[in-house]
């Protein structure tokens, strides 16, 4: 494979991980079991039957689960401590048999790319959970898988291409996510208000910190979020 191919293989699974990790496994694997796609010897293990089925499963499992509003916010928070890592080990995978330190390299970027992509993915579904209407729900969590099959395709097919967009999405990531943070935090500040357990911030103090009353009594516990 020529290093554009390798690169845009290990950031292209390490990017789509991020957002659904069982759709990347089970698309790697039906192209390396069907022999459209050679997969390098550290991923060959995904083209096994026993790995497509138990991706193909969980997929269905999510495919509703991520749709559901609130149950999907539940699922994104579980699963940051499984797409981060298995994104940076299939970046590393991408490489074969290489030097530890392009191993080490590689498992860096794409854990953060791995990272970045579910951060993107979590944090714009909390905003739209906000909405009573399911629909716009439901067409993003479509949007995001269409995005990740046709990612990882275009990825093993169209390197070059999939590079130059990841660029961009990288961009784009890093302007989006900062706005999101500051809405989110604003909406977690006025449902605390909303419930009775955040309190607006003394006069001249940060307006970017909030107080949640830990329970009851002349002395209640104060957690202070930024």
């Amino acid at each position: 494979m020529e290093i554009a191919s390798i690169i845009a293989l290990g950031m292209g699974a390490a990017w789509a991980s991020g957002i659904n990790l069982c759709a990347t496994i089970a698309t790697l694997g039906i192209l390396g079991a069907t022999g459209n796609f050679a997969l390098p010897p550290d991923l060959q293990i995904l083209a096994h039957p026993m790995v497509i089925g138990a991706a193909a499963v969980m997929y269905c499992v999510e495919f509703f689960a991520d749709k559901t509003p609130g149950v999907n916010t539940a699922w994104d928070t579980v699963h940051t401590f499984v797409r981060v890592p298995a994104g940076a080990a299939l970046a590393a995978g991408a490489l074969g048999t290489v030097s530890p330190e392009a191993q080490v390299a590689a498992l860096i970027v794409g854990g953060g790319l791995s990272a970045t992509s579910h951060t993107l993915k979590a944090g714009t579904r909390v905003l739209i959970n906000t909405s009573p209407e399911p629909f716009s729900n439901w067409a993003a969590s479509v949007a995001e898988d269409v995005a990740v099959f046709g990612g990882v395709l275009l990825a093993v097919y169209e390197p070059a291409v999939f590079l130059g967009l990841l660029a961009a999405f990288v961009a784009l990531a890093a302007w989006a996510i900062l706005r999101l943070w500051r809405v989110i935090r604003a909406l977690v500040r006025r449902v605390g208000r909303w419930l009775g357990l955040a309190k607006a911030p003394p006069a001249g103090a940060d307006d970017g910190l909030i107080e949640l009353r830990l329970g009851q009594g002349p002395l209640p516990r104060l957690l202070r979020l930024k």
